[in-house]
């Protein structure tokens, strides 16, 4: 009986001392004593963290692709406000009132080519030629790519052989020979090079897309759309096409880069831009004699090449990097 009391007492003592642990020890932190844990409504109100929503995130943090969007923005602002500032406190790009070749100055600081044109409003303008193309040319290879890619990769078949083997058919030609053959065919012309440029973009196109496309149409998602009597065209623009676009994104951004380099390389070879409009190939076409006495007529230009096409590649590079869900921050 005493032994009861004795252990009743024990009792006693422990509970007027609180709570304690799994060893009899007493609980003094608060935080311990009474832990608080997330409900559900705060778990609820938390922002939820999307596919894109993490790229962008990783995305911030590659340096290299911040710099080329800086650049890149860069440039199509001063391209796009070109009319308010450049005539007026430099010269009109196909202006000829100057005397001649002159090296660079404060008043030219690209210096004048061999007519008397100013160097650096044609550097400016031909930015705008240059950008204007490559984002055409890359908007339509992307969307014949996308058309194409799509009914290969979603239909199967006899259809996608057909599509395939006609890729097949545009791979087998040099990019730059088979381009000068439609610019021939078309005419040199501003409009005609973005046009050729994007036909013969879209097979690289087509295949991304379409093994994309092999690696989500069998989704169970899909197969949940398919069974609700979802329309094919439905199931790929709403089910298949946002989680297969990521590829392409990042695909189309550096061949806007590539585009810009093929129109230069056309306009170089006078198949391309036509004088008296700016372009960056263009202008080292002519520069290409006077690269002794007047060098600065092709460093502006082809810095100009280099900095631009980079930073396009610096920008899909960490773009890859960024849509890619095996990256962890």
């Amino acid at each position: 009986m005493s032994a009861d009391r004795h252990h009743t007492g024990d009792e006693k003592d422990l509970a007027s001392q609180g709570p304690v642990d799994v060893e009899g020890h007493p609980i003094r932190d608060e935080a311990q004593r009474s832990p608080v844990l997330p409900g559900a409504a705060e778990v609820a109100q938390r922002p939820s963290r999307t596919l894109w929503g993490d790229a962008f995130i990783r995305l911030r943090k590659n340096k290299l692709a911040i710099a080329g969007l800086v650049w890149v923005v860069f440039v199509v602002v001063v391209t796009l406000s070109a009319d308010l500032w450049v005539p007026r406190y430099f010269a009109d790009p196909v202006s000829t009132e100057f005397a001649g070749l002159e090296s660079p100055s404060a008043d030219h600081p690209f210096g004048t080519d061999r007519i008397g044109r100013d160097v650096f409003s044609r550097v400016i303008y031909g930015a705008r030629v240059s950008l204007a193309v490559g984002i055409l040319a890359v908007s339509i290879s992307v969307l014949i790519g996308l058309i194409m890619g799509a009914l290969s990769g979603y239909y199967g078949g006899l259809l996608d052989a057909f599509v395939m083997r006609t890729a097949d058919i545009f791979f087998a030609f040099p990019y730059v020979l088979f381009a000068i053959v439609l610019l021939a065919i078309l005419g040199p012309s501003y409009r005609n090079v973005f046009i050729a440029i994007g036909i013969l973009g879209w097979p690289s196109i087509a295949r991304v897309f379409r093994s994309s496309i092999l690696s989500v149409k069998e989704n169970e998602y899909v197969d949940a759309a398919r069974a609700m009597g979802a329309s094919d065209l439905r199931i790929m623009t709403r089910h298949i096409l946002p989680n297969a676009i990521a590829p392409i994104i990042v695909y189309g951004t550096m061949s806007i880069g590539g585009a810009i380099i093929t129109e230069a390389a056309l306009s170089y070879l006078g198949m391309g831009v036509q004088p008296p409009t700016p372009s960056w190939g263009m202008m080292l076409s002519e520069a290409k004699a006077l690269m002794g006495p007047a060098p600065w007529l092709t460093i502006y230009p082809g810095f100009a090449i280099l900095t631009t096409v980079l930073a396009f590649v610096l920008m899909g590079d960490g773009l890859r990097d960024a849509l890619d869900v095996k990256m962890k921050d």
